[in-house]
């Protein structure tokens, strides 16, 4: 299990940081924009249409406007930016998304960066499209609140397949993250909230990325009904520096199927495996759910199986040098959640946990053959209250 921690730490102090450089800073997302009264009108945008790009259609389009987008392959990052723009659709073919093609390949500078390109525009739905060989992300939202992104594909990319970022209020659902260099969805840097608005993630599909899931410091966040498999780690909630807010906290991670994911996911993989701060071998391989440090997150209803290390992991954030406070998991619940599939797929281990913190508790769970420590002493009961038994 030491290569769990070690892994884990390592590669997660470098993750999230890819591509930031060609975004402008992140900043507190504003009041809520106002909708737009209208009227509201539908542009067209393929071959024989008034627009034959989808960058034309959103530069003449009107804050509520909609843009459908015919059967094709379009060239270039679409960017949909500034209160102008709010509440703009922009759908594709919700039932093919893969028919209406946003190919960043052979495009250079900006261009070549994002798919779709959302900040400071909130409300705004990008639907029904695969974005693809992107060199940062397929589906980019950045300072909005509000935001819907379904039935979209972000596959063969740099960075992240739909990717969600110091916004919150959103919907990611009905999507593909595939073959990403680093992971398939992601939502970070959540800012706090008084009266916290949750940003809700269902029926996705996460597989041969670095990690299905990464959230850096995301709160108020729902992961459902969804599946991650075939990933280094799969769902990978975590506390970084390199963000603002930390940690991960007051997130669920509910009903998904969590399943196969290994230390060889990227054989065969359509990219070149980078180096990582553990060398050229891949990043915390073989876990299927592990909370990074964290804070009130509960991961119950799961179905995991047939990871290879461990099935639903715990670990200190021990690289959060700059809030060291913030370093232990308090008020984690992991129960309900079923493993092993009944025995005819294990997991390498079922559960791990050092007893770090306080306020985290395990169980009921159903199918669990094997934990680290072995003896269990640190994976008390739910519900509990007070300091976890640490295990050296």
């Amino acid at each position: 299990m030491r290569v769990l921690a070690y892994a884990a730490v390592a590669s997660l102090a470098v993750a999230g940081s890819a591509a930031a450089a060609t975004y402008p800073p992140a900043q507190n997302p504003p009041g809520v924009q106002k909708a737009p009264k209208g009227p509201h009108h539908t542009l067209q945008v393929g071959k024989g249409k008034k627009y034959s790009t989808i960058q034309a259609a959103v530069k003449a389009a009107k804050a509520g406007d909609t843009i459908r987008v015919a059967h094709g392959t379009y060239k270039g990052q679409v960017e949909i930016a500034g209160a102008a723009k709010r509440y703009i659709q922009v759908i594709g073919d919700v039932k093919h998304p893969e028919k209406v093609i946003v190919e960043l390949k052979g495009q250079h500078g900006k261009k070549a960066q994002n798919g779709f390109y959302v900040h400071d525009a909130d409300q705004v739905r990008v639907a029904g499209f695969q974005a693809q060989h992107y060199k940062a992300n397929g589906f980019f939202v950045l300072n909005v609140k509000g935001y819907k992104l379904d039935h979209d594909i972000g596959k063969w990319g740099g960075t992240y397949g739909l990717y969600a970022f110091n916004s919150y209020g959103g919907v990611i659902s009905d999507s593909v993250g595939a073959w990403n260099n680093d992971s398939g969805f992601y939502i970070g840097q959540t800012p706090k909230q008084t009266k916290p608005t949750r940003s809700i993630a269902t029926r996705l599909k996460a597989y041969g990325n670095v990690l299905g899931w990464s959230g850096t410091n995301m709160r108020y966040v729902t992961i459902t009904k969804s599946q991650f498999w075939n990933n280094g780690a799969g769902i990978v909630p975590n506390a970084l520096d390199s963000e603002k807010y930390p940690p991960a906290e007051e997130n669920v991670i509910s009903d998904n199927e969590v399943f196969w994911n290994n230390f060889d996911y990227y054989k065969g993989a359509p990219f070149k495996l980078g180096n990582t701060q553990v060398g050229g071998s891949a990043y915390p391989a073989g876990v299927g759910i592990l909370l990074y440090g964290g804070h009130n997150n509960t991961v119950d209803n799961n179905k995991v199986y047939g990871n290879y290390l461990t099935g639903i992991a715990g670990l200190q954030a021990v690289t959060l040098t700059k809030s060291p406070t913030l370093q232990t998991l308090v008020g984690n619940q992991i129960k309900n959640n079923v493993l092993g599939a009944g025995g005819t797929d294990l997991n390498g281990s079922d559960l791990y946990y050092d007893g770090d913190g306080s306020g985290n508790c395990y169980g009921p769970n159903t199918g669990v053959s094997s934990t680290v420590p072995a003896d269990g002493s640190t994976f008390t009961p739910c519900p509990f209250t007070g300091t976890n038994s640490f295990n050296q």
